[in-house]
């Protein structure tokens, strides 16, 4: 059993509603299950197969979800990188494994499974990438259409071809992601399509099971967890997911939530930093690391108090330092990730030279999409292959 929960007013609201924010005071919603009726054990959930819906319980679809064996995403002891920075327990959680490529398609199996159950006929999103590529995966296997809007020319090339591929409607507008998301918003509402950004409730659902896997492989609560903060659905999700197991006694402690933002685009930084209550939108939000390129988080209400009540932090690193850890992690530790993927470990970096963080933590890092999603950051970075004539000695010449 569950409702649907205003996180500002406690309005509740039914299930079949079809709604996106609270009608009496236009804040984010939540879902909130009846921890009574929630009859599973840890035992239970450890017979089944180390998968996003091994947590069915915890999950708000009836019946068969619309599925592509999403989660069981490897845990990655980043020791070599670790021994640098003096921390001996940190991890890596490589959801650039799922389906599509990254994190997006735990909520997308949630979401597009809500959208039949509540009897819609279309979904759409605005996207910065990987929810466009995830939601058009999704929605191709439930057999619906899906319209995504993208900021024209702000896109990586690798999640635009997902889409298409995948049979999406693209529309790429002369605006930002802020922008889009406005747009698509409103055609929702005014045309009956279902919405399936982060501020969909249900999107969330899914993605908070990146902290249950986490706990479940590392055999106990890590002390840090560490994700990039873009839209900022994924840290508020995951700080949710695991409040819901302590509640069941399933876990007796929770992990110091900490965002990490790029420099250009940091508004959650800035008001953890400066002990906002209320966010203040970079308009012009830029880095390299496009799929947290967002100036206007619709989940920061959420999402700071998600690291306020953990005692958690948030830090902001610059592109150079995204793109030198994104070449680490691939030639020290064999992990490929996009940009935005590498900005959780970038920060641990930098809170650990600093001195901010305590060396014997024991810290997961969250990387959400996978190093082919953003081929052209990639070639930037790299030396482009040695021609050589087709003979042994050119060969042996350059090996030398």
């Amino acid at each position: 059993m569950f409702r649907l929960v205003c996180v500002n007013c406690g309005a509740d609201y039914n299930q079949n509603e079809i709604i996106y924010h609270c009608p009496k005071c236009g804040h984010l919603l939540t879902v909130e299950y009846d921890m009574d009726t929630i009859d599973i054990s840890r035992a239970e959930w450890d017979k089944r197969p180390l998968r996003l819906w091994r947590y069915k319980e915890l999950l708000p679809v009836a019946g068969e979800p619309v599925s592509l064996q999403e989660g069981g995403t490897p845990l990655y002891h980043l020791k070599t990188i670790g021994k640098e920075l003096g921390l001996k327990e940190l991890y890596a959680k490589h959801e650039g494994m799922n389906p599509s490529g990254s994190f997006k398609d735990r909520g997308m199996t949630v979401g597009v499974s809500m959208a039949i159950q509540l009897g819609m006929k279309t979904v759409a999103c605005a996207s910065t990438g990987n929810t466009s590529a995830s939601l058009a995966v999704y929605a191709a296997k439930a057999g619906i259409p899906a319209v995504v809007l993208l900021p024209a020319g702000k896109v990586a090339l690798g999640k635009v071809a997902q889409a298409l591929m995948h049979g999406a409607k693209v529309i790429a507008i002369r605006g930002n992601f802020d922008k889009a998301l406005e747009m698509v918003h409103d055609l929702c509402i005014n045309e009956g399509l279902y919405l399936l950004n982060s501020v969909n409730p249900y999107r969330l659902e899914g993605q908070k099971t990146i902290g249950f896997e986490a706990v479940d492989q590392l055999g106990g609560v890590p002390d840090r967890f560490v994700l990039p903060v873009g839209n900022a659905g994924n840290i508020s999700a995951v700080y949710k997911g695991l409040l819901e197991l302590q509640n069941l006694g399933f876990i007796d402690s929770l992990p110091m939530m900490t965002g990490i933002q790029a420099e250009g685009a940091s508004p959650v930084v800035d008001a953890i930093h400066n002990k906002r209550e209320v966010l203040v939108p970079e308009a012009n939000p830029e880095t390299v690391a496009t799929a947290i390129r967002i100036g206007a988080p619709v989940n920061a209400e959420k999402a700071l108090r998600a690291i306020r009540e953990t005692n958690g932090t948030a830090i902001a690193v610059t592109d150079e330092e995204i793109l030198a850890m994104q070449r680490s992690l691939a030639r020290k530790e064999g992990i490929g990730v996009e940009p935005a993927s590498a900005a959780s470990v970038a920060g641990i970096k930098k809170l650990a030279e600093e001195g901010l963080i305590d060396k014997d933590e024991r810290i997961v890092c969250v990387v959400t999409g996978h190093l082919l999603k953003d081929p052209e950051a990639v070639i930037k970075q790299c030396e482009p292959p040695t021609e050589i004539d087709a003979n042994l000695e050119s060969l042996l010449s350059v090996l030398r």
